[in-house]
């Protein structure tokens, strides 16, 4: 028995193939339930066959704070800490014990790493923090979708940041996220003056190549004088190019992209956007330049903002292309190197780096 009594939630559909997997790292809790929202195969069965309480329920109309909130209430009163986890995603072993080590008398909610994503070895590649870890009493999830665990208790909220603990994200890429959109416009609706909501619904709308919608919904929230910060500033900036893009407006894209880059030059998305318009465009110079003010960012910044793409060999790639096409074949050999060490499967990458070579 550890020091706190410790229970794993989860809200499920028809995810049998994750069952053995999740159960396998959940099972450093003192109680594992289980809220199944209407599976069809045999997710029920093998989650109780491996020891977790499972509650069937219907939710009418579908919300995933009510799923959530439903499944918090199936938690027994006692419990001292709650794990709120979906089962493809697996903290990596030892969690409790790190996070008993960290949560402290009166903390009520802890913080610790996601890995969203990864390199081709396995190792992380998109990464930031998580806080679905928190006390049985005086949280509630709010939102219908891109829920969120808001703080209702009395007194200060009392975080704790846990370190080395680790949720690793393997999610079911064939899953539809066709419910995304209208939970999105029900969320905006009900929650009009929060901006990271009218974000996110601008950036679904791009998704589901609804540009013009797209435009205006985060030209919207750039007008919200709550939208100060300045990386998802920057990231409404360059969705807006994306969708004018789409649009075959390349001029008002570029505008957008320049905003972006002056609103938050720390970070490398804006620069590599502006780098693929320059290629679209033939302009190498613009190319080389934007390559060369992305690779000075070696820093990640540690948000969710953050697109892998920005990380891997796309901007060495484009370096070495337009080094080469201004005639600067030993830096152009340089990039592509480079690209080719990111990506080594990528015969495309290969023959461009041979072609250099030659040419050098």
């Amino acid at each position: 028995m550890g020091k706190y009594k410790i229970c794993v939630y989860a809200i499920c559909k028809n995810e049998e193939q994750f069952v053995e997997r999740w159960m396998n790292a959940v099972s450093e809790a003192d109680m594992v339930v289980v809220t199944d929202t209407g599976s069809s195969d045999e997710t029920v069965e093998r989650l109780r066959k491996r020891g977790a309480i499972v509650y069937r329920e219907t939710i009418v109309p579908w919300r995933f704070d009510t799923a959530r909130n439903i499944a918090l209430s199936h938690i027994p009163e006692d419990i001292d800490i709650c794990v709120s986890n979906d089962l493809d995603e697996i903290f990596e072993p030892g969690w409790r014990d790190k996070l008993e080590k960290a949560w402290l008398p009166g903390s009520t909610r802890a913080r610790y790493l996601f890995t969203w994503s990864y390199n081709s070895d396995g190792s992380p590649n998109k990464q930031y923090e998580m806080e679905k870890i928190h006390s049985r009493h005086g949280y509630r999830w709010i939102r219908p979708v891109h829920e969120f665990l808001k703080y209702v208790g009395e007194g200060i909220e009392k975080e704790v940041r846990v370190n080395d603990l680790v949720l690793n994200h393997y999610p079911d890429l064939n899953k539809s996220r066709g419910q995304y959109l209208p939970l999105l416009e029900l969320s905006a609706k009900e929650n009009s003056e929060d901006d990271r909501i009218v974000f996110w619904l601008g950036r679904e709308y791009l998704y589901y190549g609804q540009y013009e919608a797209c435009i205006q919904t985060l030209k919207k929230h750039l007008a919200m004088p709550s939208a100060s910060w300045d990386e998802e500033r920057c990231a409404s900036m360059r969705f807006i190019a994306q969708a004018y893009q789409q649009q075959g407006d390349l001029g008002e894209a570029k505008k957008w992209i320049y905003r972006a880059v002056a609103e938050c030059p720390s970070v490398r998305e804006p620069y590599l956007q502006m780098a693929k318009l320059g290629y679209i465009e033939k302009n190498w110079s613009l190319v080389y330049h934007m390559t060369e003010e992305a690779l000075k960012i070696t820093q990640k910044t540690g948000s969710y903002l953050l697109e892998v793409e920005a990380w891997g060999y796309s901007l060495y790639d484009l370096g070495a292309l337009a080094c080469y096409e201004m005639g600067l074949y030993k830096k152009a050999y340089i990039y592509s190197k480079k690209a080719c060490e990111l990506e080594p499967g990528d015969e495309r990458l290969k023959k461009n780096l041979e072609f250099i070579k030659q040419k050098q």
